[in-house]
């Protein structure tokens, strides 16, 4: 009989009946157990079930064959959860995601279970009202029971108007919750069970702004793919293009279809300008889902999204598992950005599964992007994905100019890091009464810190890192494993007093140098450090929308999709940094960031430049930017060059990567277990095998680092291949391997 059916119909077990129980737990598969007397079970519902010597919340996966434990030591199902089952879309989401990324489908399950509290429903609120007994709060004493003048107050508070809670009736009082709970004892206040307050809904019939007629075609585009089954379309527009305003009408037609909507955001907890564009044109924002919002609204929203209540919400990569009960459609804004990417447990990149997640749920999928990933546009050329494109900037603003600023050329002060072309720049820009931006993707003050007298430099103690200073909070920190510490007196190696320098620059250290340069400046400094969630995202908008900074300084993260109409001039402080090392992707990459910081000058109707500093102003990817604003096909030429060298070698989207990465606290063993995959690796038949070797960050949290790259064809099941190859190796229990299908970073 086929998995999920039984003698009671298609996914329905009876008492008695053997039914495989999938636990948030990395396990290698579903447990068995039998459903009690009296109970009945359908696929997708959660159980409670016993584990051991505790009771665990699972998932109805299938039916058993009956193969595996014995009847006699099979356990009962305790109890069916009230909550809306797991639908079959997102079982079958759960299994291919796992199936993917070689990991236990019990921890891809953990991610759609991420809040357990919710499983439950949610307690009643209950409230308070006049009991018919209860004597009027200005009558007189009714005797057997003093109607004292606190008694009298919440008697008084309640005569003409709606049930309350305690709290918040003690209070209107003046009185002490006591006093409202000995008012129920003595059954003057009768208990009542409020209905369940749900929000408003974005309104989809509102209408929006005027779209300009590329607009339009692109709008209507779009929404022709609602309710037409999966597909996948790229909405490719220039910087400041209006590309949100597109998307968000299509979200209105799904809104009046009845459906709900996924938006995914590579960085949703400094979204606010995002989210107050979705409120001025629904009329109420979006539910969030990020690791910033409280448990308390966590629990709410995953319970919501369950039952079909939240018709939109806007979340990070995680969002993905939500079990939506109608989800159709899936929005990917910047698609191209490698914070879609989960690096730790089960590691997966949200685009991707974003467009697999769609498909189960037979609904279309955009990818949103003024820079889109190779991956993404050669799916495009090969007719797997539609595409849109807005090539004009909206309300007839321009695109930035681009020009390089060649470092080898420039005259630069002693400890400088502003060059004089650029400060010339930034003065002229101040003088109008305009904004600035200096952009230096690196946190902190100083990348490295180093004794003067000796050369000895600060490490991490626990990672193969440099410690870098953030002289503004007083410490060095590890930017991988976050271990802090007070910058020494004195130095280990030697023991010269005062004797580290700072070498090189981070955006504190250029915040410092503008800060002097410009002191009549109002000078910002927004950085993962500085922006901790929504709420500070939403203070420096106000700021920068009233003018409260002239010079904003910054790291990648003001960098994507911010409208800042006043700012005209960007200088970018080391365009070169991006460009180093072994990633196939570093000049893409690099491509895509700086389009993209460069893309915040004039977005309205004073015209913008960007001025990047290099030492390498004749490779490629500077010289794709400095085309953009005269050549329109200037990126695409870039990403031509770029395919046609990863064609040539193989690299992806022509082939196919997976890193393993083998990691553990004794190097010893940790050599012993990459030799013995080295040396029984897969070869042949189109995959190639690089490795072992150590990583570029060899230690990482106290643990040793090796990897292996399995270099594979397009058509390889690779797959196949690695979970064959790794299961044929014993591998010791300190031992951890980390399989990564798709690989991202090389460190």
């Amino acid at each position: 009989m086929p998995t999920g059916e039984t003698s009671n119909g298609p996914g329905r077990f009876e008492g008695g009946e053997r039914v495989r129980v999938l636990l948030p737990l990395p396990l290698a598969g579903a447990y068995d157990y039998r459903v009690g007397p009296g109970l009945a079970l359908k696929l997708g519902e959660f159980v409670r079930v016993p584990l051991g010597r505790r009771q665990a919340i699972g998932v109805v996966w299938g039916g058993s064959a009956g193969e595996g434990v014995a009847e006699a030591k099979l356990r009962n199902v305790s109890a069916r959860c009230d909550a809306p089952p797991l639908s079959a879309e997102m079982r079958r989401f759960i299994d291919w995601v796992a199936s993917y990324t070689l990991s236990p489908p019990g921890a891809v399950l953990r991610m759609a279970m991420s809040v357990p509290e919710a499983i439950e429903p949610p307690k009643p609120t209950i409230a308070y009202r006049l009991a018919e007994e209860a004597p009027h709060p200005d009558g007189s004493d009714p005797g057997e029971v003093r109607l004292t003048t606190a008694r009298r107050r919440v008697l008084r508070e309640l005569g003409s108007r709606l049930p309350r809670g305690v709290a918040e009736l003690a209070l209107a009082a003046g009185v002490g919750a006591g006093v409202v709970r000995s008012l129920v004892e003595i059954g003057w206040l009768e208990e009542v069970e409020l209905p369940r307050v749900r929000g408003v809904a974005p309104d989809g019939a509102r209408p929006g702004p005027d779209l300009s007629p590329e607009q339009v075609v692109a709008a209507d585009t779009l929404r022709e793919r609602l309710g037409q089954g999966f597909s996948v379309t790229l909405l490719d527009g220039v910087t400041g293009s209006g590309k949100t305003e597109v998307y968000f009408e299509t979200i209105a037609a799904a809104l009046r279809q009845g459906r709900q909507v996924l938006v995914l955001l590579p960085e949703i907890a400094l979204s606010a300008q995002w989210l107050a564009r979705f409120e001025a044109r629904f009329g109420v924002p979006p539910a969030v889902w990020h690791s910033e919002i409280p448990p308390a609204q966590r629990r709410r929203t995953w319970r919501a999204v369950a039952e079909g209540d939240v018709p939109v919400i806007v979340g990070a990569r995680s969002a993905l598992f939500l079990p939506f009960a109608r989800l159709g459609l899936v929005v990917v804004d910047e698609e191209h950005e490698a914070a879609f990417k989960q690096e730790d447990g089960v590691i997966y990149h949200a685009r991707d599964m974003a467009v697999v997640r769609a498909r189960f749920a037979e609904a279309p999928a955009v990818l949103v992007s003024a820079t889109p990933a190779l991956e993404t546009v050669i799916n495009v050329e090969r007719g797997r994905y539609g595409a849109v494109h807005l090539p004009d900037r909206h309300g007839g603003a321009a695109l930035p100019t681009i020009q390089t600023v060649d470092m080898r050329r420039e005259a630069m002060p002693r400890n400088a890091f502003l060059s004089p072309r650029l400060r010339e720049a930034i003065a002229e820009t101040l003088a109008r009464d305009e904004q600035v931006m200096l952009f230096l993707n690196r946190r902190g003050y100083a990348p490295l810190t180093l004794c003067r007298t000796c050369g000895h430099r600060l490490n991490c103690p626990t990672c193969t890192s440099w410690l870098v200073e953030h002289r503004r909070a007083g410490r060095l920190q590890c930017h991988h494993c976050g271990y802090t510490a007070a910058r020494p007196p004195a130095c280990p190696s030697c023991g010269d007093e005062d004797s580290f320098v700072p070498c090189g620059p981070g955006v504190e250290r250029v915040a410092e140098e503008a800060g002097a340069l410009f002191p009549g400046a109002q000078v910002a400094l927004v950085t993962s450090d500085t922006m901790t969630g929504p709420r500070a995202a939403a203070e420096f908008l106000e700021r920068m929308a009233g003018h409260g900074i002239d010079l904003l300084i910054g790291t990648q993260i003001v960098a994507k999709g911010h409208h800042f109409p006043r700012l005209t001039l960007v200088g970018v402080v080391d365009a070169d940094l991006g460009l180093s090392g072994g990633d196939l992707r570093a000049a893409e990459r690099t491509y895509q960031l700086l389009h993209q910081v460069a893309g915040r000058a004039g977005r309205a109707e004073r015209p913008g430049r960007a001025l990047l500093q290099t030492y390498m102003p004749e490779h490629p990817v500077m010289q794709a930017l400095v085309a953009l604003s005269r050549e329109r096909d200037a990126r695409d030429r870039f990403l031509a060059i770029e395919a046609e060298e990863r064609e040539r070698h193989g690299w992806p989207p022509f082939g196919r990567l997976a890193a393993v990465i083998v990691a553990g606290p004794d190097a010893a063993t940790v050599d012993r277990v990459a030799r013995e995959l080295g040396r029984t690796a897969p070869s042949g038949n189109g995959i190639e095998t690089l490795g072992p070797a150590p990583a570029p960050l060899a230690l990482l949290r106290g643990r040793h680092r090796r990897r292996l790259l399995v270099k594979a064809s397009r058509e390889s099941n690779l797959q196949a291949v690695l979970d064959s190859w790794l299961h044929g190796v014993r591998v010791p229990s300190n031992v951890r391997l980390q399989v990564d299908i798709d690989p991202y970073s090389f460190l």
